[in-house]
């Protein structure tokens, strides 16, 4: 059984990097006004260049900026979509423990559809033109806009139909990912954090409380990625990253797959499936029986969350598992996360994430090589 030469690799990883002390340190001398635009830029710049030739160094195929131009993974993007604004707001989705993420809102303002650029397409273009290997780009799915804060992300003043909301949402993000695409981007992964939060019972409740089915939740938050990716060309790969939350290695969600699994693999059009499987928190394996032929799961065996490294031999015996359901030439390996999905990062060291990455490059080949 050989490597892949196509995304998604045997050895991948999901997107965002431990932000190195120089950019922590340029970007509080921005916000202070030491340092210009142009020198945070240069700075910026420098850094994703080391990054992309560290994440080179340990043999990845998948190569990333990290996120360092972002404070966090999801806001950043949907924040400069025309027709959003974005404001101070207390979170209805809480992390464990007392630490939670920036406090805003992200509010249509406006009938979405209308598409002018957005500034992740040149990040992308300087990302590619700074790797010798396939580079990937990460933006957040869809449901990103809705999910966490239901009508008050999408007032009935503007939307009092919320099929026509997610109708053009979903062509938005058909320009989006378009633009990408005619940037080169050949590899492009969307956060679906809550599909993922659909499988766990409180905050399933929650969407019930505020009024609506999660069932149909699931179909429109399917029906939006599918129009997103419908006009891609034959050789872009998509996948979905799924996980239960990650911020300073706090989490949301808890709950196995199998209420989402039939639609998440038989219904949206993905290429691949990057899914949690690091903690008990993420269920069996057994959702994985509904994985169609054609398709890949990347398994996020290794934890982004804690610096410990895990045993191979550990490792190697759950990928042995997950086989039972899935063949193993449609299964690769990953962190079950990122190692920063917001600026701050996990609560594990550089070189602790380097470890890991080094880690799943060689289990990839040991397993599949």
């Amino acid at each position: 059984m050989s490597l892949r030469s196509t995304p998604p690799f045997r050895a991948d990883q999901v997107g965002s990097l431990l932000r190195s002390a120089v950019l922590k340190q340029a970007r509080a001398d921005r916000a202070s006004g030491a340092i210009s635009p142009e020198q945070f830029k240069a700075i910026e710049d420098r850094e994703i260049e080391t990054l992309i030739g560290k994440q080179e160094a340990v043999g990845l195929k998948s190569i990333t900026d990290g996120e360092f131009r972002r404070k966090s993974w999801q806001t950043d993007f949907i924040s400069a979509l025309s027709g959003i604004e974005t404001v101070p707001h207390h979170r209805k989705v809480s992390f464990q423990g007392g630490v939670q993420p920036q406090q805003v809102l992200t509010r249509v303002t406006r009938k979405l559809g209308d598409f002018h650029g957005h500034p992740m397409i040149e990040h992308f273009k300087f990302l590619a033109a700074h790797t010798r290997e396939t580079p990937k780009m990460t933006i957040p799915s869809p449901s990103a806009l809705h999910f966490r804060d239901g009508r008050e992300a999408v007032p009935a003043s503007v939307y009092p139909d919320m099929n026509e909301f997610y109708g053009d949402l979903g062509t938005t993000y058909r320009k989006v990912v378009n633009a990408f695409a005619d940037a080169g981007c050949r590899y492009l992964q969307l956060d679906e954090v809550n599909l993922t939060y659909l499988c766990d019972e409180k905050l399933v409740q929650k969407v019930r409380d505020r009024g609506e089915d999660p069932v149909e939740l699931l179909d429109a938050y399917a029906g939006m990625i599918n129009t997103a990716i419908a006009d891609i060309p034959p050789d872009m790969a998509i996948t979905m990253h799924l996980c239960r939350g990650n911020f300073r290695s706090t989490f949301i969600a808890s709950g196995g797959y199998e209420p989402v699994a039939d639609a998440m693999f038989n219904a949206i059009n993905v290429h691949g499936y990057f899914m949690e499987f690091d903690s008990e928190r993420a269920g069996s394996f057994e959702p994985l029986r509904f994985v169609p032929k054609g398709k890949t799961v990347v398994l996020g065996l290794v934890t982004s969350k804690v610096g410990q490294l895990e045993s191979k031999d550990d490792i190697k015996r759950r990928i042995d598992e997950a086989a039972k359901y899935v063949p193993l030439e449609q299964l690769c390996l990953s962190p079950q996360c990122g190692f920063a999905s917001t600026e701050e990062g996990n609560v594990l060291a550089e070189e602790e994430q380097w470890a890991k990455l080094r880690m799943i490059v060689e289990l990839s080949d040991e397993v599949w090589g």
